[in-house]
């Protein structure tokens, strides 16, 4: 059931995941709604890469571990376990936002990222800029040719499982008018 920002939820939600293309903002909204809900956040790329951005072999297990919480919060990718989120959310956010809006985010974030010397995951780091020419699935560039999968695979989980409720975002606006009105007076 795709729901509008200006919809409410019937119910304090428990298992939330976060969907939207790279650089969307799953991460950023995933750790807002953690904080305040008081629920944990489980940051799932932490889970998936390695260290030099191999994949780690512990990747589905953890996954399986921490869906079977009662309660948490993560982003909705990673085919391997895509699937398994949806079954056990009770709530899916889509950041379904402007393809410009999510490449000015996506190119600001690789660049502060980049600049910045950040640590992402288990000691891995943005890739020096001048691989976005040469590397098909530099980050840009994986958003940029992603961008409208997402949709198709949030209305494949919409038709899948008709129970989940989905609240669609087109706008960082409608995301804080949204928390304000109807998230926070369910803490």
């Amino acid at each position: 059931m795709i729901l509008g920002p200006n919809d409410a939820v019937p119910h304090r939600p428990a298992r939330i995941i976060v969907a939207g293309t790279s650089g969307s903002g799953k991460t950023t909204l995933s750790a807002r709604i953690g904080s305040l809900l008081d629920i944990e956040h489980v940051e799932i790329d932490s889970l998936f890469h390695g260290q030099n951005w191999t994949p780690r072999a512990t990747f589905e297990q953890e996954v399986d571990e921490f869906i079977a919480r009662p309660s948490w919060v993560t982003e909705w990718q990673y085919s391997l376990v895509r699937d398994r989120l949806v079954e056990r959310a009770d709530l899916m956010l889509w950041l379904d936002l402007p393809r410009r809006t999510v490449m000015r985010q996506i190119v600001i974030r690789t660049l502060r990222r980049r600049y910045g010397r950040r640590e992402l995951w288990n000691g891995n780091f943005e890739p020096p800029l001048h691989r976005i020419f040469f590397e098909r699935d530099h980050i840009i560039r994986w958003a940029w040719r992603t961008y409208p999968k997402t949709a198709e695979l949030v209305h494949r989980a919409d038709g899948s499982r008709l129970e989940l409720m989905i609240v669609r975002f087109r706008s960082h606006r409608e995301v804080d008018a949204w928390i304000a009105h109807q998230l926070t007076p369910l803490t």
